[in-house]
């Protein structure tokens, strides 16, 4: 028998030597290459169609379905941040409008308080005016009669040194009295 197993061995060693190619080439196995080929593209078949084709169609739908989710989260985020800048303008107008009604209200104000001021200080000008006109009246008053009464000496100076004697009181003080009239 071990004879036997020996000259098949060297029978098939002789074989493949007298063909001088590859046994894949070999016309007399190709029924038997055929039979195998379709066995192992149906196995290959049935295992993709019924394992992983089915996982990643359900991870293709997976990421079709978080693509739209965030899609639609997007949109509302976008919508969100148009109200928000809406309301950020809206918000940015009224502080322009408030800061526009404080100055106004603040330029009546300082021009309220101004008049008063004003008012206060021609106030106290008319006031210290009349004052002042009062006491140059009074210094008016007093100049008067002290011109007069440098007039009524020096008229009496000149008269008696013109050698007029003494002159009568009541006749200098009318000539006077006429004279600064006018």
């Amino acid at each position: 028998m071990a004879e036997t197993a020996h000259n098949v061995a060297s029978a098939a060693h002789g074989g493949e030597a007298a063909s001088g190619g590859m046994p894949q080439l070999d016309f007399s196995t190709f029924p038997n290459q055929i039979f195998w080929l379709v066995v192992t593209l149906v196995v290959v078949y049935l295992i993709l169609s019924r394992v992983a084709l089915p996982r990643v169609a359900s991870v293709l739908a997976d990421r079709q379905g978080v693509i739209a989710k965030d899609i639609a989260a997007a949109e509302d985020l976008k919508a969100k941040a148009a109200e928000a800048e809406e309301a950020y303008n809206k918000a940015l107008a009224d502080a322009r409008a408030q800061a526009q009604d404080i100055i106004a209200q603040t330029r009546s104000e300082i021009a309220a308080e101004l008049a008063d001021a004003t008012a206060k200080a021609d106030a106290q000008i008319a006031a210290k005016a009349k004052e002042s006109e009062a006491r140059i009246g009074e210094i008016r008053a007093g100049a008067v009669k002290n011109i007069e009464a440098v007039a009524k000496d020096a008229t009496a100076e000149i008269v008696t040194a013109l050698g007029g004697g003494k002159p009568d009181a009541k006749a200098l003080k009318a000539a006077i009295a006429e004279r600064m009239k006018g």
